[in-house]
């Protein structure tokens, strides 16, 4: 599809989803009309786009697809039989994804930054988008989630390079595609690859089939940034087409780009850079943990191939607050420090906890509330990955899955049997179901100086605030 150019009336079926809703943030920005639908319509994302001016309606309907609209967008949460969908499929109205029309529509003229990887995806598009911005490069940008330092998801700058988050997911019913294939991509990042997307991928072997298509469409002159610490992605890189740098963590010989002499504290994390042996510099951030040093590596090569100096990537590293979501203070009460964080696979679990465990002091208990919400978390795949990483913690409790009746019964969690391999690999887990039971149990529990993590993809029925609430009352 080519760009829509002039400005035009856009619909988007699926706008509360946080790309979807992001694109009718640039769209708007360029100055479309843009209007949208979606089934599920609540907070926080339903009043940025009432802050946008973006009309929503709900539920899906046929009426909701203006009889005017020059172009629908479908989002990839939607499948044959939603009512929008088979409207626009009836009148052979003109249709697209997500992916394509960022693609088009903003990608296609400006050099495109996308950061791909199972983990660390949302903070290293926040920390490149940050030290382009703070570089004074007023780069455009769309992230799956909130950059404190930005305070937005998407930006339409003035500049020309665009940094995107590239999701592995769909792209639509009708491209399955990953998304990030469409994006055009001049520099990649790929930080890692593990099995995750249960729903959508069979095994490891298909999610790196989608990887090697990203690489496939980086160009001889682009730059692939890879972290060979992750075994699943050293195993396809040489079907990359373009140049690559390399990356891992400490004094590893395959790496190109390093980083050494790490310090953690409660402060943050320092570390060296080193490329090809030689000493680059030093970055120091207030970020936590040894997978943050990875995903600000990653940044900083990806900024250094984009032209910033790297007195100023340092500079921008010193500013740099962190994303919305990712070992966020929520509050404190009592003593009591309530976490948010978004950790939904075993992998980002442990680090998660080590990075926690990084700030605080020796003795300091955590204390660990978990709902299985992601489709793969929902599955017995990774239950014995997650017993042993959930280990870590001096407490956990282990809260009921989301909507457990989207995974067929023979592929779906126990929690109870969550719990007993947590307790079997030495940790001190329970399952309590309901978020207000939760509450109640920990409210009493609880003593000063405890930390409490509480991971989940989700809204989690607001555990964050009612806890605090208990703890305060």
């Amino acid at each position: 599809m080519n760009s829509v150019g002039r400005p035009v009336k856009i619909h988007i079926s699926g706008v509360c989803g946080t790309a979807t809703a992001s694109l009718a943030g640039l769209l708007k920005a360029k100055g479309h009309e843009v209007t949208g639908s979606d089934q599920d319509v609540y907070p926080p994302m339903s009043d940025e786009l009432a802050r946008m001016g973006v009309p929503v309606a709900s539920p899906y309907a046929e009426s909701n697809v203006p009889k005017d609209a020059d172009l629908v967008v479908i989002g990839n949460a939607l499948s044959r039989g939603n009512p929008e969908v088979e409207a626009v499929l009836d009148a052979k109205r003109r249709y697209t994804s997500q992916a394509a029309l960022l693609a088009d529509e903003f990608l296609r003229d400006r050099v495109s930054l996308v950061v791909a990887g199972t983990h660390g995806k949302t903070t290293t598009t926040s920390m490149l988008t940050h030290i382009l911005r703070h570089a004074g490069f007023d780069p455009s940008f769309l992230i799956g989630g909130v950059s404190l330092d930005l305070g937005t998801s998407y930006g339409l700058g003035s500049g020309r390079h665009f940094v995107v988050e590239g999701d592995e997911y769909d792209s639509a019913f009708f491209d399955t595609r990953p998304k990030f294939v469409h994006y055009l991509p001049d520099i990649a990042i790929i930080g890692n690859l593990e099995f995750d997307h249960a729903d959508i991928y069979a095994d490891l072997a298909a999610v790196q089939l989608a990887f090697t298509r990203l690489m496939s469409v980086i160009p001889r002159r682009g730059l692939l940034i890879a972290g060979v610490e992750s075994p699943g992605l050293v195993e396809i890189l040489g079907r990359a087409k373009s140049r690559v740098a390399t990356f891992a963590l400490g004094n590893m010989a395959a790496a190109s780009w390093q980083a050494r002499d790490v310090v953690l504290s409660a402060q943050g994390a320092s570390f060296e850079v080193t490329h090809d042996g030689g000493p680059v510099g030093r970055i120091a951030m207030s970020a936590s943990g040894n997978h943050n040093v990875r995903n600000a590596l990653a940044a900083t090569i990806a900024a250094l191939e984009a032209g910033v100096p790297f007195d100023r990537i340092v500079a921008a590293f010193a500013a740099f607050r962190g994303v919305k979501r990712r070992l966020e203070v929520r509050g404190q009460a009592r003593g009591i420090t309530v976490y948010d964080d978004f950790a939904h696979h075993p992998t980002a679990v442990r680090e998660t906890m080590a990075a926690l465990r990084s700030r605080i002091a020796t003795g300091e208990r955590v204390v660990t509330i978990f709902e299985p919400r992601s489709y793969t978390s929902r599955t017995k795949v990774f239950e014995g990955d997650f017993a042993r990483a959930f280990a870590a913690a001096d407490e956990v409790v282990i809260a009921a899955a989301h909507l457990p009746g989207k995974v067929p019964e023979a592929q779906r969690i126990s929690e109870e049997t969550l719990v007993a391999s947590i307790n079997r690999e030495g940790g001190r887990a329970r399952f309590i179901r309901a978020v207000d039971e939760i509450v109640a149990d920990l409210r009493g529990r609880l003593r000063e100086g405890d930390h409490v993590l509480v991971l989940s993809n989700g809204g989690f029925g607001g555990i964050h605030e009612k806890l605090l609430g208990a703890l305060r009352d």
